[in-house]
């Protein structure tokens, strides 16, 4: 026999060896993993310097456990914001816990990074099917208030209750958020904001002809909510209503404008209450 002779395991060798490589663990396969659709979904709602924010924060932290991520988690007001941050540090922990912050934040820059759209959100009040994804009104009025950081545009045809509504805009008053509240005056719906601060300007329609029926609640310029549903508990909880909340820019923005130009004395459309 010429060459090197070839080497007999005993009977069972080579299995057993075979066996104890498969039973080395080897790389992890993140491919299941849903941290880059909780990252994909914090970067859909949130604006382009809330992000920026976040990503320090991720930056500065050791990893998930890091008592200054807790701290941050727990002063977000923006409802649902805590819920969304707090399953992030647990995919975290439970997936990748050897990953520093500075590793999650190149992660959420890298998904920042690229272009994508931003989906509407459908809202209703009342019965709520399956048929749609879909979050209630009156969480979601709360939710674009809480994220407003210089002004807030609200339009109503009428108003009434709403105590979650009004008490968020008190403290976005507080906070040093402008808030201008576009409002009909033959329902009277200022009255239900009668208690705000003074430094909440009221305007109603400047004419007599026609009325204000618009539904609004813009945040700054890159958040708005419309639809059907008035300011009072009944439409925000149990009619049946519809609306949908705006995270495009390039779509919010111009509508911001359109109701700020009412505001402009020259164009006669609205006037201080």
């Amino acid at each position: 026999m010429t060459g090197r002779a070839a080497r007999h395991e005993p009977d069972g060798q080579d299995d057993r060896r075979a066996a104890t490589r498969a039973d080395v663990p080897g790389p992890r396969s993140t491919t299941s993993s849903p941290l880059p659709g909780l990252l994909a979904a914090i970067c859909d709602r949130l604006p382009e310097d809330r992000l920026v924010a976040l990503e320090h924060v991720f930056g500065m932290v050791s990893g998930p456990g890091d008592p200054l991520l807790r701290r941050f988690i727990a002063a977000q007001p923006a409802a649902g914001l805590a819920h969304q941050l707090t399953e992030i540090a647990h995919v975290w922990s439970t997936e990748a816990p050897g990953m520093p912050g500075p590793g999650l934040a190149l992660a959420l820059a890298t998904v920042r990074s690229f272009p994508r759209p931003r989906p509407a959100q459908v809202v209703v009040s009342g019965p709520m099917s399956a048929s749609i994804p879909a979050r209630l009104t009156s969480g979601v009025a709360v939710d674009v208030i809480r994220s407003a950081e210089t002004s807030l545009l609200i339009a109503s045809f009428a108003a009434h209750g709403a105590r979650d509504v009004v008490t968020e805009i008190g403290q976005a008053v507080g906070r040093g958020v402008r808030v201008d509240l576009l409002l009909e005056e033959s329902t009277q719906a200022s009255a239900a904001f009668a208690a705000l601060p003074d430094e909440v300007h009221v305007w109603h329609r400047a004419g007599t002809s026609g009325v204000l029926h618009a539904k609004l609640i813009a945040a700054d310029r890159h958040t708005a909510f419309l639809g059907s549903a008035n300011l009072t508990d009944r439409a925000l909880s149990d009619n049946i209503e519809l609306g949908v909340v705006l995270r495009d820019p390039s779509t919010v923005e111009p509508l911001v404008d359109h109701f700020r130009w009412f505001l402009a004395p020259e164009n006669d459309v609205m006037r201080l209450a």
